[in-house]
Parts: structure tokens; sequence; C-alpha cells
């Protein structure tokens, strides 16, 4: 859920002016799960733009605030989201952590990286939300480690009904900074697309599964 439409419109410019967000509807991508996309979203080079990237971290800090208050840590999920967590920990002063896909196979083993007491709350941040199925089990590892999870912060989502249908039987909070509406608003007010464009954008978020087959 976004919670400003400046912000989220502002993010989706951003993200397309440095081609973190590619859209190509008539020569659409092919994901690794065999999907067509019309879409190609690679946040991690807002990392490379330090303008951008200070507006995300401090987007997220004052939405954070504003939502759940000062939580105890900032988690990260491994790994497009480690970089941008620690940029919004540091900015509002708290402990950061942050989450593997999986434990490791050796050492101590852990999935949890960083000290964390158990029993504390903690706010996670991701780069992208897809169907959601990574950043829950980042989620559920927290928990495992005894954290109370207040919710999850992104930069962008495509808002997929099969993502929102997750994040709520998981009961667990999702707020982005932007997401695939507000990216085609911006795109068409900027020329990137055309009507017909934004059209078959649409369509894809409807059944992306089947989209361009």
């Amino acid at each position: 859920m976004v919670q400003n439409k400046n912000a989220a419109l502002k993010t989706a410019e951003s993200l397309l002016q440095i081609k973190a967000i590619k859209l190509q509807p008539e020569n659409p991508f092919t994901w690794a799960s065999g999907w067509k996309s019309p879409i190609y979203c690679d946040n991690r080079l807002t990392l490379s733009h330090p303008e951008i990237r200070t507006y995300l971290k401090t987007q997220f800090s004052q939405q954070i605030d504003r939502i759940y208050g000062k939580p105890d840590y900032i988690a990260g999920v491994a790994t497009g989201a480690i970089a941008i967590g620690a940029l919004v920990a540091d900015y509002m002063g708290i402990p950061f952590i942050y989450v593997r896909d999986k434990a490791k196979g050796h050492g101590r083993k852990n999935q949890v990286e960083g000290y964390f007491k158990p029993g504390s709350n903690v706010v996670v941040i991701e780069d992208l939300i897809s169907t959601g199925g990574s950043s829950l089990k980042a989620v559920t590892a927290l928990k495992e480690a005894g954290a109370d999870v207040l919710g999850m912060m992104a930069i962008f989502t495509y808002d997929f009904p099969l993502a929102l249908k997750n994040f709520e039987e998981a009961n667990i909070q999702l707020h982005t900074l932007s997401d695939y509406h507000h990216l085609l608003e911006q795109a068409l007010q900027s020329g990137s697309i055309s009507l017909s464009e934004k059209q078959l954008l649409s369509e894809w978020r409807t059944d992306p599964s089947v989209w361009g087959r």
C-alpha cells in the first residue's frame, strides 16, 4: 500500500530515469519462471546514484517513523535490500541486521546476520515485491529468531493479486514507496509510454502467468 502519492510518482520517475525499471510492452522480457513480462526491474541500480538513494532512504525513514514509530531494528532482505536497509538504519540511528535466503551451511549456520535481541521489534526492508514468497520467508526467519515483525516496506511492488493475498494470509503489513499503478501513471505523463501501451501493461499485471502467450 502506497502512503504518499507524490513520493510514489517521484520514486517511479527516478526508477524510470536511471533505467532501474524498463518498460517494453512490444518486446517483452522473459523471467526465469518463464513468464513473459513487459517490465524489468533492478532497484540495485539506485545505489549508484547518490541523489536517488538519498531520496529513497529519507522517504523510507520518514514513512517508517509515521507508520510504525521508531523500531528496535531495521532488517534488510538479502541481497537486494541489504544496502538500502543499512542506509535507512543509519539515517534513523538504529541497529541493522539482514536475512539470508537460507541458513549458512557452516560456522554458526545463521540465517539472520548481526546482533539481535529476541523480543525486539523489527521493520523489514525489501527492494522489490513480486509474489512476496521470498520476502515472507525472511519474515518467517525473523519470527523464528524471536522478532516481533511490525511490517515490511519496499521500494516497489508489481501489485500482483497473489502478492496481496500472500501478505494478507501471513498477517504482515506491506507498504511501498511506489507501485505498478503509480509507475504507469508517471510513465504516461512523461511520454515514456502511449495510452495503448499502458493498456497492454495493465493487462499484464492482472494475470502475468498467461500474458503474451
